[in-house]
């Protein structure tokens, strides 16, 4: 189905009768009610807001036979009455700060205390590692990330892992803890 002009004239006339989009796709045929609703947006017709039958709107859209005049506009008040302050702009939501790539974050709070015997095994199995590239890892090196990424001394641990991990023994006592002390930790 193509939209031709006619159907397109017949789609306007009969979304400014105010009917809706599944009418108008029973009486054009070959398109469904998401095709008009996607052809009215693309004509920029206006998007009604009225719940109307046809004869209502109908009705609205004839002209009034007498049109009544707008009642002359009051005298000002007068200067005496205290004028309404004017409402106090409510501060914007804080944002966070956008670091750009390349520099180092700052300290973020963890809700992950790590105990120094896993930090003290890590710093020092650390000395000890491979420091592999991103190419280089493969399903037997620790992938721990070591590093800024925006820089050239950023590597991978790449020490052997341990069974069914993504990481060396050290790096999963730093990565997986165990589900009680996670518990204990949010009282």
């Amino acid at each position: 189905m193509s939209w031709t002009d006619e159907r397109v004239e017949l789609l306007k006339k009969m979304w400014g009768e105010g009917q809706s989009a599944s009418q108008i796709a029973k009486e054009l045929g070959g398109v469904t009610r998401n095709a008009v609703i996607g052809k009215v947006h693309r004509l920029g017709l206006s998007n009604r807001a009225t719940t109307g039958t046809k004869t209502e709107t109908k009705a609205k859209a004839a002209p009034k036979a007498e049109a009544k005049p707008k009642p002359a506009p009051k005298p000002a008040e007068p200067a005496a009455q205290a004028a309404p302050e004017p409402a106090t702009p409510k501060p914007l939501p804080s944002r966070k700060q956008i670091i750009p790539a390349g520099q180092p974050l700052p300290p973020q709070p963890s809700a992950n205390e790590i105990s120094p015997e896993a930090l003290a095994k890590v710093s020092a199995i650390e000395k000890k590692a491979k420091k592999l590239t991103l190419m280089e890892l493969t399903e037997r090196t620790c992938k721990w990330p070591v590093g800024d990424p925006a820089t050239d001394d950023f590597w991978f641990c790449g020490l052997t892992v341990q069974q069914g991990k993504p990481y060396c023994e050290a790096h999963v006592g730093v990565a997986f803890q165990p589900m009680s002390s996670r518990r204990d930790r949010r009282r």
